[in-house]
């Protein structure tokens, strides 16, 4: 999917909200641990449930790692199942030297047949580049991320006193297009995307946070927006863990339409 059909979607469904796929076999409904592939299931029916809300899922690979053959079987059929009216995001934050990264890009757009895959930039513009040789296919580079640990590395300032996150930001922006590259920047730093929208006015952000870890999600509209919104918000545990009832995918569809609610007005 490239970058006008993504907006194109975006404007369809007057959304901007992407899915997180993580299915946790201690929290998904008890009545589905019984079925031959539980989170298969279980993400069935929140895609079922959720599709009209939003223009994206990304499962989360370690999510389906963590349940060996059943869970990668999961995997495969999810992101079959999710087909191609919604961006599909591998997260699987992949980086390595050049060869492994190779490997990485063709498990997630040619078996696996996602759209983006996220990618670690720690070692460089020859564990990133791999990614980029595939028409309509794109990267989505962690810039700054959500969690605490964050403020561990990615604060660190140097001699012209830019953080290493903004850094990394503008380096990996040099090597690549806002029609390939995402960057993901967390919801928990609202205040820094105003100096994020300086440095990369054009591209996508993926935005996790929200909700569960704290971020508001009117204050990353606010400041996060472009002129094609330049945004996919996040939702995960909010969304898919609304309910341990049988009734799941309904309250899941209830948390979807009120996010896309909110993002209509921007729309």
């Amino acid at each position: 999917m490239n970058r006008e059909q993504l907006y194109q979607k975006i404007q369809e469904r007057k959304s901007f909200l992407c899915v997180g796929l993580d299915p946790d076999m201690d929290k998904i409904p008890p009545f589905l641990k019984n079925l031959e592939n539980p989170i298969w299931a279980f993400n069935k029916a929140i895609i079922d449930a959720t599709k009209p809300y939003c223009v994206a899922y990304k499962p989360n690979f370690a999510f389906y790692e963590a349940y060996g053959k059943m869970g990668y079987e999961a995997l495969e059929k999810t992101i079959h199942y999710i087909g191609n009216e919604h961006f599909i995001i591998a997260d699987a934050k992949r980086g390595d030297i050049g060869n492994t990264s190779k490997m990485y890009a063709k498990a997630a757009f040619e078996v696996l047949g996602a759209d983006a895959i996220t990618v670690a930039p720690y070692m460089g513009k020859d564990s990133v580049t791999p990614f980029l040789s595939y028409e309509n296919k794109w990267i989505i580079v962690l810039g700054l991320t959500s969690n605490k640990g964050s403020e561990d590395f990615q604060f660190i300032k140097s001699e012209d006193y830019k953080p290493l996150y903004q850094q990394v930001i503008e380096k990996v922006a040099s090597w690549t297009s806002p029609n390939n590259t995402m960057f993901v920047i967390g919801a928990t730093h609202p205040e820094s995307f105003i100096e994020i929208r300086k440095l990369i006015p054009d591209h996508f952000l993926l935005v996790p946070g929200v909700g569960e870890q704290g971020g508001e999600l009117e204050s990353v509209i606010k400041y996060g927006r472009n002129n094609q919104i330049g945004l996919l918000i996040n939702s995960s545990r909010g969304i898919l863990y609304a309910s341990k009832e049988k009734d799941f995918d309904k309250q899941a569809a209830i948390q979807s339409k009120k996010i896309q609610e909110i993002m209509a007005q921007y729309i």
